[in-house]
């Protein structure tokens, strides 16, 4: 979707605000009187309430121009921040996106702040988000209709400079999500490498690849474990981006890439397991985010590995009861090859922190199961060994929406993956604590660096959502907590 500012409306349908118990705005009394009264008529006769994320349409308005009239809610507007403006962009967006409307003209009832025009407009493009790759036989009639969102500002100059931030962030989310959507026969580990350095190298990232025979020879025996089932040869990939102070430590991000998850010899019920090719969900996220962070020139050092698997049943696959040795040195007996995301991890985690010395160490997985009967789809799951970085973590997913909850790890949860044949096992006691289990299981390959762990099981795949800014399945979580969390608490 094309992205404008202007000082005047252009579009053949106007949006515009009202606030709670329906209040309308400036510019909607304004259309109001021009039209007659439509805008309260069309407000009576629905259940519009001016709530964040309402919306009500007016058709061929008498005594305007315009083909029509949509009023969006804000809300309260003492409460009208970031998230809310993001809200009203995209709710706009996704009810028109279909309906022959073709440009939006958007009026913010005055608002002077570019920012939250900004943010109305990032709202807009992660609504237009469709994933058509493969559809050949689309009717016109199918596709969407609406190519423009046009906002109204006094200053044209300042809202074009506030809106190329955000537009690094809303193509850094387009990025992981087309990563995800991608089948597994089409985004298998060396393809999904070429696609990062298509997209990222351009930008400036620096993207250096290790494949088998390297990491072989480096002793990334977890890695390389849960990849040995499948044809497909296993990949490391590290991005650095260098816009930081020479000599500052990088802040570091690792993500998963399981791009198919069959569970292995542990094979996985074949009911819903179309869906694992969105098991790379945690690796999208670190592409995005180096994308975002590259496309707004941020004032930082960033580093981003992924590991990049097939978890495959095969002949050669990884069998239960086998026992694996880390590049840490540390050995870990297999108990169920599903389990795996964990394995990869493993060596990435200690190879970042071994070979960049981060300031902190950030991993996100769609790591366990256990993760969606704790928190559902609402928070990410995470956990850390430092205090101060997860507040800030969490402080920005309320900033970004994209929130977090933080669970416990401890000694007492620590003791329950010890193995009577290893110096660990890659799964805890039963079903109890399942997501805990697998965080203490990363912990050990991280030393004291400050480390957050993420997972991202419920977050990252997700269908039916209500949140007009996201797809079904790929959501790119991930990308606006991570760039939010780098521009409000590490950008130099």
């Amino acid at each position: 979707m094309k992205i404008k500012f202007a000082e005047t409306a252009s579009g053949d349908t106007l949006a515009v605000p009202a606030y709670s118990r329906t209040t309308l705005s400036d510019p909607a009394t304004a259309l109001d009187e021009k039209t007659g009264g439509a805008i309260s008529r069309a407000i009576k006769a629905s259940r519009f309430k001016g709530e964040a994320g309402d919306v009500v349409e007016i058709v061929s308005p008498n005594g305007v121009d315009a083909a029509r009239i949509v009023v969006f809610g804000l809300g309260e507007s003492k409460d009208a921040d970031g998230n809310v403006f993001e809200k009203a962009g995209a709710s706009v967006v996704k009810h028109l996106l279909n309906t022959g409307a073709d440009t939006v003209s958007f009026h913010l009832d005055g608002v002077t702040d570019t920012e939250s025009a900004a943010r109305t407009a990032l709202g807009a493009t992660m609504a237009a988000y469709r994933f058509d790759a493969y559809r050949t036989k689309l009717k016109a009639d199918k596709k969407p209709s609406l190519k423009t969102a046009e906002f109204v500002v006094s200053d044209e100059k300042a809202a074009k400079k506030s809106w190329k931030s955000w537009e690094a962030v809303a193509d850094g989310v387009k990025t992981a999500r087309d990563l995800v959507m991608e089948p597994a026969n089409i985004l298998y580990p060396t393809a999904y490498t070429k696609r990062v350095k298509e997209k990222l190298e351009k930008l400036g990232v620096e993207i250096e690849v290790l494949g088998e025979k390297e990491m072989e020879k480096l002793g990334m025996g977890a890695l390389l474990g849960v990849g040995q089932g499948s044809v497909r040869e296993s990949q490391l990939v590290i991005m650095r981006w260098n816009g930081g102070k020479d000599g500052e430590k990088p802040l570091a991000f690792v993500g998963k890439g399981v791009c198919f998850d069959t569970g292995g010899i542990s094979l996985k019920p074949g009911l819903g397991m179309e869906e694992m090719k969105g098991d790379m969900g945690g690796s999208a996220a670190v592409v995005g985010l180096m994308h975002a962070l590259a496309g707004r020139k941020a004032n930082v050092n960033a580093i981003g590995v992924i590991g990049l698997v097939e978890n495959m049943p095969d002949g050669n696959a990884q069998r239960p009861g086998d026992i694996v040795t880390s590049l840490s040195g540390q050995t870990i007996e297999i108990l169920n090859t599903d389990a795996e995301g964990r394995l990869v991890l493993a060596d990435a985690l200690w190879y970042t922190q071994e070979r960049f010395d981060p300031r902190f160490i950030i991993d996100l997985a769609t790591l366990t199961g256990a993760i969606l009967i704790t928190l559902g789809h609402e928070h990410a799951g995470v956990f850390s060994n430092d205090d101060e970085l997860v507040d800030n973590l969490t402080r920005a997913g309320k900033a970004s929406d994209e929130t977090v909850w933080r669970l416990p790890i401890g000694a007492e949860y620590d003791r329950q993956i010890d193995s009577t044949v290893a110096d660990m096992k890659n799964l805890g006691e039963g079903r109890n604590a399942g997501s805990i289990a697998a965080a203490v299981f990363l912990q050990r390959f991280v030393n004291e660096k400050p480390w957050v762990h993420i997972d991202i099981a419920g977050t990252g795949m997700q269908t039916g959502s209500k949140d007009p800014r996201k797809p079904s399945f790929g959501t790119g979580y991930g990308v606006r907590l991570l760039d939010r969390l780098v521009r409000d608490y590490y950008e130099g």
